[in-house]
């Protein structure tokens, strides 16, 4: 397929590798700033989807989160497919205004949450729907990041809520939510605790979250871009028949009566998130971007299609609510 990015940002890169080595097409990038990718820098370069003048049948968001819808809804008012950076955006009017454009388009809207696509995650989310664990009771998360102040620096945007949307929950620890969310659902109460200690941002660096699901299911959560070093994520996961740990979406620890471990033990992922933003490893995204061909194809839908995509910022929304003063 031929691809149009919508963004030039260190992202950028990525995608434009990943559709590379799936044997797709890169047509240019739409960019206000003129700004090509670093790692192809010759691509034709246009200031608005508007103005691009040569064939292509989708778009790549890669543009700040709160600004996802934008060109969302541009490529849906052209009949474009559009496959945006993650979260899908960070309110639950642009998210509804991407969906309700698409739908109205007829075409397909997937979101980059490429951690739906590792080996272990897949098959820890097929036990659960089929019930293997008994009642899952106990869900803890940690995504105990580190972010210097430099990263915050390096664009005005970071770190802040018109555009970034907040911290790490919303931001470094979005996959991870995710991953709750596409394993347990959405809770139905949330009451959180959320501050700034170690950088000079508008949103919060550190947090933690306690959340009761109408099941009964009481999860926590942790995000983080304070705690120095950096540490890799970690899914600690009670049910009726036992427990189990995901670390950095590798099951790490397993102890179900009567299941085998089913881990993948040669899934190797390089980039974790604990320490830097910049992906090297474009595996993840060539799954996401081939499974987003296959929906096209076929009328599947992604395996992180809008609907599902849009319970992690629901989510996430709630744990902002959830805090003293909101």
């Amino acid at each position: 397929m031929r691809y149009v990015i919508i963004g030039s940002g260190n992202i950028s890169n990525t995608y434009v590798q990943a559709i590379s080595e799936i044997g797709g097409e890169v047509t240019g990038i739409v960019s206000r700033s003129g700004r090509s990718p670093s790692c192809q820098p010759g691509l034709p370069n246009w200031p608005s989807l508007g103005a691009v003048d040569q064939p292509y049948d989708a778009v790549c968001v890669t543009t700040p989160n709160g600004m996802h819808h934008q060109g969302i809804i541009d490529a849906a008012r052209l009949g474009k497919h559009a496959l945006t950076e993650k979260p899908l955006d960070i309110s639950i009017e642009a998210m509804d205004a991407s969906i309700s454009a698409c739908r109205q388009a007829g075409v397909t809207l997937a979101v980059t949450f490429q951690r739906r696509t590792a080996p272990d995650n897949r098959v820890i989310k097929q036990l659960l729907d089929q019930g293997v664990f008994g009642r899952v009771f106990a869900v803890d998360l940690a995504a105990k990041f580190y972010r210097p102040q430099s990263y915050y620096d390096s664009d005005t945007y970071r770190g802040g809520l018109a555009i970034d949307g907040g911290g790490p929950f919303m931001q470094q620890a979005c996959h991870n939510l995710d991953i709750y969310t596409w394993f347990f659902g959405k809770p139905d109460h949330v009451v959180s605790m959320l501050d700034t200690f170690t950088h000079d941002i508008e949103a919060e660096d550190h947090g933690a979250a306690l959340m009761r699901h109408e099941s009964g299911l009481i999860g926590t959560v942790v995000a983080s871009t304070a705690t120095r070093p950096g540490f890799a994520a970690r899914m600690e996961v009670h049910t009726g028949k036992g427990s189990f740990t995901l670390t950095d979406d590798v099951i790490s620890h397993w102890s179900i009566e009567g299941v085998e471990n089913p881990t993948d033990t040669g899934f190797v992922y390089q980039h974790d998130g604990a320490t830097s933003a910049v992906v090297t490893d474009t595996l993840g995204h060539q799954k996401i971007l081939l499974d987003f061909e296959h929906a096209i194809e076929t009328g599947a839908t992604p395996i992180a299609g809008a609907e599902s995509a849009r319970l992690t910022t629901e989510l996430i929304l709630m744990i902002y609510q959830g805090a003293p003063g909101n």
